[in-house]
């Protein structure tokens, strides 16, 4: 029966391959009594026997987190809506584009939104009353969706990063704390219906004034511990502004001096930390292109915005609009949603 047990799992997904290997540790580390252990035990060979006890080391050795799973919540199934740059703003028809998006979005049948960053066009060259009027016209727009919504930093959502601007890095509201007060944290986690979410943040500013796409020391530090404290088995949705894998850099010519800011330089110290954990995919936004890249088994997918080429018709054709994730029976599946916008000045890519 083991020998079968074993075999069978060779078809299975990573996931559920972790799954029943738990469930046949926990056959030996809870067996009833010895003759039941005995007759188990007589109907192997040494190699079984041998695999069966590696089995059982790995069960006695596992993180304590394992040993909730008998207390994990029930995974539910539910939609939500992630959408991402619409930087809003009083040109360009923008203010009519996010309402008429914000207005299909309410009649999603979605638990909560996530606006996956750069809300408002722009905060890193301009004067104060701009960004913080810009902040506000999205505040209010936003109301139009009627829903919670959690939200991502993104590039242009950081305040008076360019010297231009003349704001002092001492300002109370340099950087990110302009954000912070209106929006709030920066990079976080949340549970939903057995579902875990992490927020990434991968704006960081540089000694230039101008900034990078990182994450930083302190993020990595907290995301390892974050990580640690779920169960391998709950399903993890991570969402981040600038993608952690992409191929954008292949369909158009490089851009000068952006080269650290078009995907987050240090991915290959974020990837990792996702190893061993049921990770359904990565929700990422900034280029404004529909994309998917796997890589180990996970999707890292890239989100068309809801403002298309900047409020100027498609973006590599990619026209505007939001992405509906779906998340069933621990499986995630999404799609893109258009929302009729004409651009008052089309340049379409």
């Amino acid at each position: 029966m083991l020998k079968r047990e074993l075999a069978g799992m060779r078809s299975l997904s990573p996931q559920t391959h972790l799954a029943k290997r738990l469930s046949i540790c926990t056959l030996f580390v809870g067996v009833p009594d010895r003759s039941s252990s005995r007759d188990i035990l007589w109907r192997m060979n040494r190699r079984e026997f041998l695999s069966a006890s590696a089995l059982t080391a790995a069960a006695l050795s596992v993180p304590s987190s394992i040993g909730a799973l008998a207390n994990e919540p029930a995974i539910g199934s539910f939609d939500f809506v992630y959408f991402t740059d619409t930087h809003i703003q009083p040109e360009l028809a923008a203010i009519d584009g996010c309402s008429a998006a914000f207005r299909k979005i309410r009649q999603v049948k979605a638990d909560f939104a996530v606006q996956g960053g750069d809300h408002i066009f722009d905060a890193l060259g301009q004067s104060r009353d701009r960004a913080s009027s810009l902040y506000e016209l999205y505040g209010r727009t936003e109301h139009l969706i009627e829903m919670p919504v959690h939200h991502v930093i993104g590039n242009h959502d950081a305040f008076g990063i360019y010297a231009k601007t003349g704001i002092a890095l001492t300002d109370k509201d340099f950087g990110k704390r302009m954000y912070e007060d209106r929006l709030g944290k920066t990079y976080y986690s949340f549970d939903h219906k057995g579902h875990h979410f992490v927020v990434l943040d991968s704006i960081q500013v540089t000694e230039d004034r101008s900034w990078e796409a990182r994450i930083d020391a302190l993020q990595l530090a907290w995301l390892r511990d974050d990580l640690s404290k779920v169960s391998p088995l709950t399903p993890v949705v991570v969402i981040v502004h600038v993608p952690l894998v992409t191929g954008a850099a292949s369909y158009a010519a490089p851009r000068e001096g952006k080269g650290n800011q078009g995907h987050v330089m240090n991915a290959y110290e974020v990837l990792p930390l996702f190893a061993g954990h049921n990770v359904l995919g990565v929700l990422q936004g900034h280029t404004h292109i529909n994309e998917v890249v796997s890589f180990r088994g996970v999707p890292y997918i890239t989100c068309g915005a809801v403002c298309g080429n900047w409020w100027h018709g498609t973006c590599f054709g990619t026209p505007e609009g939001y992405t509906v994730v779906s998340l069933r029976d621990g499986k995630m599946t999404w799609r893109y949603e258009t929302y009729g916008f004409k651009s008052v000045d089309p340049q379409n890519t």
